[in-house]
């Protein structure tokens, strides 16, 4: 991609008009070596009634705590260990990546639906361009979106590469011992995506 298209992009998404030309390709729910993961998913087993929490503990790892958080909007500073006993969703994201855009009200609903019960939504919100890594931009879009869960903003990469992250946008979702349960990139899987939230809240 050339200079000129590039910088006609980052317009075009700066606008909010999600628009791309024919020769360009969207960065974001593609990976940073741009191969499409959109129907990548890659569930981890929910476990059964047999397995013990050490068993399980052998199975799956636990989620990487939040680093190099330059701010948080809608929330104090929170660790892992702040929300162990919940389900955790952890969704990576930026604001002008249109898939990320398309995930948002399925990610906002769960959020209002499920909170009572014990979901925990993170936006981990990491820039891809220079004006997306703008408190106020991340903030506005905060509100276009009705986004009221905890957005840590990670604008140094530090929390995206704990979770060896490359993808816009990623869903990570932990148990309540705080133990990576299922994954999934792109757009898409949703109601896969809803029963896993389901299944965890049912646990114990």
């Amino acid at each position: 991609m050339d200079k000129v298209s590039r910088q006609r992009r980052q317009l075009l998404m700066y606008l909010g008009l999600g628009v791309l030309g024919a020769s360009t390709t969207a960065a974001c729910g593609f990976s940073t070596k741009r191969t499409n993961p959109s129907t990548r998913t890659l569930p981890i087993p929910i476990a059964d009634a047999t397995q013990t929490n050490a068993t399980l503990a052998k199975a799956v790892k636990a989620i990487p705590d939040f680093q190099g958080i330059q701010q948080w909007l809608n929330s104090d500073p929170l660790t892992i260990a702040d929300l162990k006993g919940s389900v955790v969703l952890i969704q990576f994201w930026t604001f002008a990546c249109i898939n990320c855009q398309r995930t948002l009200p399925y990610i906002t609903r769960w959020h209002s639906q499920y909170q009572a019960q014990g979901l925990k939504v993170i936006g981990v919100h990491t820039p891809e361009f220079a004006f997306e890594r703008e408190p106020n931009n991340i903030e506005q879009a905060l509100k276009q979106h009705q986004i009221t869960y905890p957005v840590p903003i990670d604008n140094e990469y530090k929390t995206w590469q704990a979770y060896d992250n490359h993808y816009w946008p990623h869903l990570f979702l932990a148990d309540r011992q705080g133990l990576m349960r299922y994954d999934h990139i792109g757009e898409g899987a949703y109601d896969t995506t809803e029963q896993t939230i389901q299944q965890l809240l049912k646990e114990s």
